[in-house]
């Protein structure tokens, strides 16, 4: 079921789903639709005894309980400095992921059925004059804009360290024999570097966030052709879905859909 908040003139339309897939016994992946902020979420857990559910569920609660707690400009209950070069929304996001990361880390250090947990995180807020993301991980944002499609996040994974570095063809991309070790992720150390990214939302726009359960499985350009259809963005979710699933569905696969629509 979608929801939809107003933006300026515009309106911004939310739906989202998640599942298990193909392969996997259960899902690890969490997921966040807007409630009271125009905030989304998509986090994609990793870890034994099905730790990864439990880090991917505490980023995603941690996050948003931090906006609720702070709604009301509540900075002397932040756990972490400013940077005053940062707008304060950029800080807001930057701030609750950091608090993820270290009750994430925390809880692994204390609990020995979690130890070694750890989540990916992509999350956006809508402000009326900006989008801005914040990214952990390999869980992608992606927007179509005027017919363009493009990933706006970076995969903080050792495949695209390699990419950069080794300048990979796509031969060897395809052969690359460890495609889901993660070189950040939440939980990972007590402290952790948050990539944020702020863009300016379009009439039209349509931002796809999703775990690599997608992005593995489904093309960019199968993502694009289903992202940028007139249908509704429960639609949507559930093509992207079923695609991966019909790939083979080999991990959960999560996906968050926006769209900026007329007021």
């Amino acid at each position: 079921m979608s929801t939809s908040f107003p933006l300026d003139g515009m309106r911004v339309r939310f739906a989202g789903d998640t599942n298990v897939g193909m392969k996997r016994a259960h899902n690890e992946d969490s997921l966040y639709l807007p409630e009271f902020e125009r905030l989304a979420i998509v986090a994609d857990g990793m870890g034994g005894h099905a730790s990864g559910e439990v880090a991917s569920k505490l980023a995603v609660e941690t996050i948003a309980g931090f906006f609720r707690t702070t709604q009301d400009e509540q900075q002397l209950t932040w756990p972490f400095k400013m940077d005053r070069g940062h707008r304060y929304d950029v800080n807001r996001l930057i701030t609750a992921i950091k608090l993820a990361n270290l009750k994430i880390h925390e809880q692994a250090q204390r609990d020995p059925n979690c130890h070694g947990m750890g989540t990916t995180v992509i999350s956006t807020l809508f402000l009326d004059d900006a989008l801005i993301v914040g990214h952990v991980g390999d869980s992608r944002l992606y927007r179509r804009r005027d017919g363009a499609f493009e990933q706006l996040t970076e995969d903080h994974s050792l495949l695209n360290d390699y990419i950069k570095m080794k300048h990979l063809t796509p031969a060897e991309i395809a052969a690359f024999p460890h495609k889901n070790v993660i070189v950040r992720a939440l939980g990972m150390r007590d402290t952790v570097q948050v990539d944020v990214y702020v863009d300016t939302p379009r009439m039209g726009d349509v931002y796809v966030l999703c775990s690599d359960g997608l992005s593995g499985m489904v093309s960019d350009e199968q993502i694009a052709d289903i992202a940028g259809t007139d249908r509704d963005l429960d639609s949507i979710c559930e093509e992207l879905i079923s695609l991966a699933n019909r790939n083979g569905g080999l991990d959960n696969v999560t996906v968050v859909a926006a769209r900026i629509e007329n007021a």
